[in-house]
């Protein structure tokens, strides 16, 4: 069991210490009993009032996180159960506003048992003023982010929850749809968890409370940091080689198991970085690293493959974050390494095709600049998804081909020994892509002096550093 605090301990636990400064509540008048006029609901709500000091299930205000101010939404469990009501929408609704008003983040600490069943569907319909508020926030470009305590249920997930852009969920918290009470009595347990809803790509990451209040600072301290002037530049490369002699050296470098990954051209390029993960629909795939980071103290996006062949919900999650970086004015850093897209069954179950097909879209329609380095394989469609065109830079430890040497070859009928002279004729070494005008330069490594890259090959290949 997670440890349940009041609402105004959750603030107090995340936010610099006397920053709070509660926003008042918006005037609205109800009948003793409600709008349904049920029986006992007033002396319910004087008790939950008495009993917690709170007028109704959430306390709104703003508080620095790290030094920087927010706008924070935080419910109160042992009020009716952080329920939903007409009030509490008048609530949510002005800290929305408050926040767009004033061009500030939104973080959300939600403990809430659903909707307010004595307020009947007046109650419900309060998620459809949420919505509409967490829609004009994204379209005025502020981030919202959102705490999942225990429990988040009901429409507090469905809307504050899981329609945040960036999920944090402390661990053990109760998380799902359906409440304890209303689920099916055969089902899962380990469906409705924080940890659960994590490995199903609906929650970016699980936080220990002693660690909440610095990740929040980190996020907020990324998302308000400034944007870099036109596209940034790709990173240097990481290993001391030359860009091979011929296609078959092009496919061996970039498949030699010890040149560096993603995870490393990440850790070189930013001086802090934080993950998001999943698709949101119900998948996640380690191959593929997203988040954004701090560049020279500016905010970057990423998106990254890491050698391994990628799954839809690795599409999905890259075009999440592309599209994200976009609202936000933000631009994106992507990594292709991949022999190419997963095809199993069920990679195309999973809608392989229509996930390719999304990053593709969101790439093509972002107004943010997309920057991309590849930095092993550049295996097919799988690979050229997440590649910018136009900006587009290489690894000398790298390839990219319609497709693999030896599918090629066995696509026209030749031998397996074939292979590496269809190498040769794709033209998939890293300055054959540069003189095909398909990237335009090979990064070298940085100087120790300046931290300059220097270009690779010969002819018309450059460095961008």
């Amino acid at each position: 069991m997670t440890t349940r605090l009041s609402a105004r301990a959750a603030i107090a636990s995340v936010s610099d210490a006397g920053s709070f400064t509660e926003l008042p509540a918006p005037r609205g008048e109800s009948p003793a009993d409600g709008p349904l006029a049920w029986a006992g609901y007033g002396s319910a709500r004087a008790r939950a009032t008495e009993r917690t000091g709170e007028q109704e299930s959430v306390v709104t205000g703003t508080a620095r996180l790290g030094g920087r101010e927010a706008v924070l939404i935080s419910f109160e469990f042992g009020f009716l159960g952080g329920s939903l009501g007409q009030r509490t929408g008048d609530r949510l609704e002005a800290a929305y506003a408050h926040a767009r008003t004033h061009r500030l983040p939104l973080v959300s600490l939600i403990a809430t048992g659903g909707s307010r069943m004595q307020e009947g569907m007046l109650a419900l319909t309060q998620l459809q003023r949420v919505a509409r508020q967490s829609v004009l926030t994204r379209a005025a470009g502020l981030p919202q982010l959102a705490v999942l305590r225990d429990p988040t249920t009901g429409g507090g997930w469905a809307t504050l929850g899981a329609g945040a852009d960036v999920v944090l969920a402390l661990p053990g918290a109760q998380v799902g749809f359906a409440g304890s009470r209303v689920r099916p009595a055969d089902a899962d347990p380990a469906a409705y968890c924080a940890e659960g809803q994590y490995a199903a790509g609906h929650v970016d990451a699980v936080v220990p409370a002693a660690h909440l209040a610095g990740t929040l600072a980190d996020w907020l301290r990324v998302l308000a940091a400034p944007r870099p002037d036109g596209p940034v530049k790709p990173p240097s490369a990481l290993a001391g080689v030359r860009p091979p002699d011929t296609g078959w050296d092009a496919v061996r470098l970039a498949r030699d198991p010890d040149r560096p990954r993603a995870e490393a051209y990440l850790d070189a390029y930013f001086e802090l970085r934080l993950h998001l993960s999943g698709d949101r629909a119900g998948g996640t795939d380690p191959g593929m690293l997203c988040g954004f980071g701090l560049r020279e103290g500016r905010a970057v996006a990423y998106a990254a493959q890491c050698g391994t062949a990628t799954r839809p919900a690795g599409y999905r999650t890259a075009a999440r974050v592309v599209r994200l970086a976009d609202r936000l004015g933000i631009p994106v850093l992507t990594l292709v390494d991949t022999p190419g897209a997963a095809n199993d069954a069920a990679a195309e179950q999973a809608g392989a095709g229509a996930a390719i097909a999304d990053t593709f879209a969101a790439l093509a329609a972002a107004t943010v600049p997309v920057t991309t380095l590849l930095i092993g394989e550049g295996g097919s469609g799988g690979a050229l998804a997440l590649a910018a065109p136009g900006n587009t830079w290489v690894t000398p430890d790298s390839y990219f081909s319609v497709i693999a040497p030896e599918l090629a070859a066995a696509i026209l009928k030749r031998p397996t020994s074939a292979a590496a002279a269809t190498a040769d004729q794709l033209r998939i070494r890293p300055q054959d892509l540069v003189a095909l005008g398909v990237a335009r330069g090979i990064v070298g490594p940085a100087r120790p002096a300046d931290g300059r890259g220097l270009s690779g090959g010969s002819g018309p290949a450059r460095s961008p550093h």
